[in-house]
């Protein structure tokens, strides 16, 4: 599916729910709908406020950013990721499943794509349990992190 075509399917599903539960449907709501569907990858409320002023130039209060994440989170278009102290956000509709490798060090995230893992969890036997989808978060130290260590201890035992 075209990036278009998924921003206005989101669209009619957004509305639909919104019609569904009786909330209203308002510029700003299918603005950051929007801008959310332009991100790629995960999102905190920050890089969604500044997406919304510097690329969409539109203005919208904190809390009606919070309140239109509620609502996309209920209508499963949006899904929350608690990495350590931060939450970030990541659009779900049409999305590949993928995991997370989580740095505990400066809290990089990083998305992984591994066929071998998706099949094991796919084809695992849960009894009495229908998964729908899962999120996988795998934590350790990146790359990064591990090297900057290794200059530390160097630098110290010199």
């Amino acid at each position: 599916m075209e990036k278009e075509d998924i921003k206005e399917t989101v669209k009619q599903i957004f509305t639909e729910y919104l019609c569904k539960n009786g909330h209203r449907k308002t510029s700003e709501r299918y603005a950051i709908l929007d801008a959310i569907y332009s991100i790629k990858g995960h999102f905190d409320m920050e890089t969604l406020h500044n997406q919304l002023l510097n690329k969409e130039h539109f203005r919208v209060s904190r809390a009606t950013l919070y309140n239109t994440i509620e609502l996309l989170l209920d209508a499963k278009l949006v899904i929350k990721h608690q990495f350590g102290n931060s939450s970030q956000y990541e659009r779900c509709y049409k999305m590949d499943t993928h995991h997370h490798l989580v740095c505990t060090e400066c809290g990089q995230v990083t998305e992984l794509q591994d066929e071998n893992l998706q099949r094991i969890i796919a084809t695992s036997p849960m009894k009495r349990f229908q998964m729908s989808h899962y999120s996988l978060y795998i934590y350790g130290i990146c790359r990064k992190c591990i090297n900057a260590k290794k200059r530390k201890q160097l630098k110290n035992n010199k």
